[in-house]
């Protein structure tokens, strides 16, 4: 079975309360970033029934059980609670009745609560489940907010990163991380890109040392997580290659199979990297937003020619 998370931190990261404390849960974990209302399973059909998720109980259900007779009920209970269920969690602040828990005590299923409302509650937990079990590599490269574009820069060692994204922070940008970047698949379009705990908000500057970005330039100068939008390679500057001086075509890297926009940016004294990539993030904004401003030449340059023509 892949990576998966404790429950002791899906318990502090969603503020659940719990009641069953006798249960020990050191070594559960969940596997799967999906939920499970068990709204059949109540009405006692078990067929198909995903054990090895969350559990959820909402109002529908917790109002469901109150109709059924006592035996019926603790034969349900019974039936339910023999799964090797990670943990049940109700919702609304809803308290389920003592015989429920000793039964959970018995089987050594957790159960919690929480205030949130169901559908909210839900949301939540498959979208922070689905991001921490995401498919993730680590890469060398560094990784900033250049006007809401995640700008992902790679580049052999020493080619001058760091000093770029300092530069780049100095110009009111945000680092997310230095040297090492976890990427995430979030889904087939998202790439989240965030920093190791150990180097989060550090930066390490030939001849200087690590400078610590958060402390030096203020909160606002950092980021957690961000979507990864563009690459920026940058390479030594050569004079036998082609380099691509309109950017009719786009180019393209792939990360855990997603397509992402790729610049190969050639260094050389006097080319402010900064700035260099400041202009690839709004560009690529704009291309977004439907402007192509190499398109918007080419048209112009067939537009001249066609009145030539004339």
């Amino acid at each position: 079975m892949g990576h998966g998370i404790r429950l002791s931190e899906i318990v502090e990261k969603m503020d659940l309360k719990n009641l069953t404390p006798e249960v020990d849960t050191s070594e559960t974990e969940v596997h799967i970033p999906d939920v499970n209302r068990p709204a059949l399973q109540l009405a006692g059909f078990f067929d198909h029934f995903d054990s090895n998720r969350v559990q959820i109980i909402g109002n529908v259900e917790y109002t469901y059980v109150q109709t059924l007779t006592d035996e019926r009920r603790r034969e349900i209970y019974g039936r339910l609670l023999q799964h090797p269920i990670p943990c049940i969690v109700f919702c609304r602040d809803m308290q389920p009745e003592e015989e429920f828990l000793e039964l959970a005590r018995k089987h050594g299923v957790p159960v919690y609560k929480t205030a949130k409302q169901t559908s909210d509650f839900t949301a939540e937990i498959i979208r922070w489940m689905n991001v921490r079990l995401a498919p993730c590599i680590s890469i060398h490269g560094v990784l900033v907010d250049v006007y809401g574009v995640g700008v992902l820069i790679m580049g052999e060692s020493g080619i001058g990163k760091s000093e770029a994204a300092l530069e780049l922070i100095k110009r009111g940008h945000r680092l997310v991380t230095d040297d090492v970047v976890e990427i995430r698949k979030v889904s087939d379009e998202t790439l989240v890109g965030s920093a190791p705990d150990i180097t989060k908000h550090f930066i390490e500057l030939r001849g200087i040392g690590i400078v610590d970005v958060k402390s030096m330039f203020g909160v606002q100068s950092v980021r957690e997580t961000q979507n990864i939008d563009l690459v920026i390679t940058l390479e030594d500057w050569s004079r036998d290659k082609e380099y691509d001086r309109l950017g009719l075509e786009e180019e393209y890297t792939e990360f855990l199979g997603n397509k992402v926009v790729c610049h190969s940016i050639p260094i050389r004294p006097g080319r402010n990297l900064a700035i260099i990539v400041e202009s690839a993030a709004v560009n690529h904004r704009q291309k977004q937003m439907g402007y192509n401003a190499a398109q918007e030449l080419y048209k112009r340059v067939q537009e001249n020619l066609a009145k030539k023509m004339k």
